[in-house]
Order: C-alpha cells, then structure tokens, then sequence
C-alpha cells in the first residue's frame, strides 16, 4: 500500500513538474496567486491587497477548502484533478505569478522551480502550537527517506512566513528551516476580526435568530481537536447529560468539530443546551460570541486569548496524544487555564470560576503581540511596497 501510493505522488509529482516547466514559457505577470486550503488568512489578505492595489489576484482553491470566497473581487478557480481544465488554468497561474499566498503544507511545491522575482509567502492556518509540525514532527521518522526530501523541498520554498508573535517566529525557524529575515511580522490577518465590536454584535444577532432558545444564557463553545485514529468514528468524551443538569439554567453549549472528523451525534434529548455549529463558515465569529472556550491541543486557544476570556483544556487522553501526536513537553505550563480530564472537572472549574485571568493576559501578549486588529492591512502594506517605514517591524 505504501509503495503503491508512493508511486502515485511520484508520478503526480512529475507530471505537475512538466506542466510547470510548461507554464514558465509563458511572460511572468504582476498578479497575486493564493492557494487555499483553510481560506479565512486568504481571504483577509485578499481583501486588504484588492483596497491598495488593481493587480490581478486568484484564488486557487483546493479540495479541503470550504471557504466561500464569493464577496472578494478576485478569480476564485476549482484546484483539483476532478476539474481538469481549472487545474491546468492554475498551474499556469502559478508559473507565471510573482506573489505566491499559501495557508498550509502544498506538497505540489516539491516538484517547482519558481522563477526568479517570485515570492513564496505562507500564512500558515494556525497562530500558535501546541504540536510540533513540519521538520520538527516526531513522525517524520517514520517516513522514508523519499518522503523526508519531498518534505524538505516543499519547506525550502517557503520565502517568508507570517506571524503574529516572536514565539511563532521562533517556531516556524525550527519547524520551517527558516531565517530570521524571512518572517513577516504583520501579525495573523484573520484575526482582525476579534477586533471588530461591530461584526460581534451581528453575529450575535444572527445567532439568536437562529437558535431563539438560547435566550441569555453565556455560550461555552467546545471545539476538540481530531485525533488520528478518530477521523471516521468519532467519540464525544463530554457527558452531556452531566452538563445540562449542571449548567444549562445559565449556559448553552456550542460544539464545532473538526473539519476532517466525521461524525454523528443525536442531539435532540439537549437540544435547549446542546447547538451543533461545526457547519459554521468563520470559526473566529463564533469566538467573537464565546463566552468560555473549552478546547485540548487545538491552536483556536492562541486567537481566543486576543478576548482575554476563560478557557479549559479538556485533555482527557492526554498521556497518549503526547506519544502519538507529537505535543509539546511543557504543555500543562504553557496553555492559559486548568488541564481537566473528566467533565465533572470542567463542571467545577466553571461554577467556581475557577481561572487565572492575569495568566490569559500575559497569554495573549506572549501569542498577540503582532496581532492588534489591522494585520491584515499592515501584510497588504507590506507585499505592495507601501508600508511606511520603520512602521511594520519585519
């Protein structure tokens, strides 16, 4: 199985390379190319680019992606071999690009040579981690040495990377291979909109329309993390029951899985406690809304802090994430609330309000500090040639 799908990324790999050789024939353009995966960072950054500048700008979309990119004036094309025709429309978009936007790992990356002028630049999905990724994954030895260089040459196109702190600066060097002058200090574009008091009194509105019964009840929004052996058949460790006895009379409880998790809970016998919001586009308009954020090793916690509201950390497998899934040593030390394995647990913490606001604080600066409400312009500034200077410290 493994060499059979080995054969198949080497064979996409080759094909992808002579179709980009192919691409550079053609004159390099002026014009922004993003690739989406997760979208919200591209989205932003779009928006902002599209106010400073006329230049053309794609979004090349993959199949992962289920951002609706609709309101942005910019050429939103399908970045899949289900659509054969797009798919060679974006390779040549990417061949003949000078700006190159990435949200995640493109394993396409492995197989270019961009030209030179061509900037790679990576918003990545996440503004901080408690995992370690990229070279520093414990996995990686589990790989073959074929998959290592492939991993290797996609990293090695990374230009510049975005980040909101010195402490994702200082991960990305390590995760990426990256230089201290390839980091973008602009902040996370995304989370702009944690700043938006206006956008919060919408979303608030629309969710109330939407789930009356919620009345004005505090919202404690619950968003696990995947876990790999749980991608198809996934188990809600929460008692649910346990909570609406215990809490209902002044919360509800919001749960948004995954996007890759595939699961099916029945609701119904808490459905004046229990919302299922995993459906939800913006996971950063939820959090404008939250109350009080229940989560494990997922990076939401680090955008969340710009609120300086209450979280707790439902790390029931905690001992056996460590091993399996690469997390970080001081983890207990590092998130800003209590570390709790039983609902019972997270019952006490929230009727004794049991949190250290002061630690959510230096928290958020820790994760923030770049991060203060107009990233997303300062980025734009910045890839356009138009930022004042001195004033975006890159």
């Amino acid at each position: 199985m493994k060499m059979a799908r080995e054969l198949a990324i080497t064979a996409y790999l080759f094909a992808f390379r002579i179709l980009f050789e192919i691409g550079k024939w053609f004159p390099q353009k002026n014009k922004t190319v993003a690739v989406a995966s997760f979208g919200d960072n591209i989205s932003f950054t779009v928006s902002s680019l599209r106010n400073l500048s006329n230049e053309e700008i794609y979004i090349l979309k993959d199949s992962s992606c289920r951002y609706d990119f609709g309101d942005l004036e910019a050429k939103v094309i399908p970045f899949t071999l289900k659509h054969p025709i797009h798919f060679l429309k974006s390779i040549y978009h990417l061949a003949t690009a000078k700006t190159i936007l990435l949200d995640t790992y493109q394993g396409f990356l492995a197989s270019t040579n961009f030209r030179s002028g061509t900037a790679c630049i990576q918003l990545w999905h996440a503004a901080g981690a408690l995992k370690r990724f990229g070279l520093e994954d414990p996995t990686n030895e589990l790989r073959s040495n074929r998959a290592m260089n492939r991993f290797k040459k996609v990293y090695s196109h990374f230009d510049y990377s975005v980040v909101g702190s010195e402490k994702m600066a200082d991960s990305f060097k390590q995760s990426f291979g990256l230089s201290d002058q390839q980091i973008i200090r602009t902040g996370i574009p995304r989370s702009d909109l944690l700043f938006d008091q206006k956008r919060r009194e919408q979303v608030y509105n629309d969710i109330k329309k939407q789930f009356p019964s919620i009345r004005d009840r505090k919202i404690i929004l619950y968003t696990p993390t995947f876990r790999n052996n749980s991608l198809e058949s996934y188990d809600l460790e929460l008692d649910l029951h346990r909570m609406n006895q215990e809490l209902s009379d002044d919360y509800v409880l919001f749960i948004k899985l995954h996007p890759a998790v595939s699961a099916s809970f029945n609701y119904e016998l808490y459905e004046d406690f229990v919302y299922d919001v995993s459906d939800y586009k913006e996971t950063n308009e939820l959090l404008l809304i939250t109350d009080l954020l229940i989560s494990d090793y997922s990076s939401i916690p680090f955008e969340y802090a710009i609120l300086e509201k209450p979280m707790i950390f439902f790390a029931y497998d905690l001992e056996e994430y460590k091993i399996e899934s690469g997390l970080i040593q001081d983890y207990e030390q590092e998130v800003p609330g209590p570390v709790v394995s039983s609902t019972n647990e997270i019952i006490r913490v929230v009727q004794e309000d049991a949190f250290d606001y002061e630690e959510i604080r230096r928290f958020n600066q820790a994760y923030n500090e770049y991060s203060q409400g107009h990233s997303s312009n300062d980025l734009a500034m910045y890839l356009t040639g138009t930022e004042e200077k001195g004033k975006i410290p890159v």
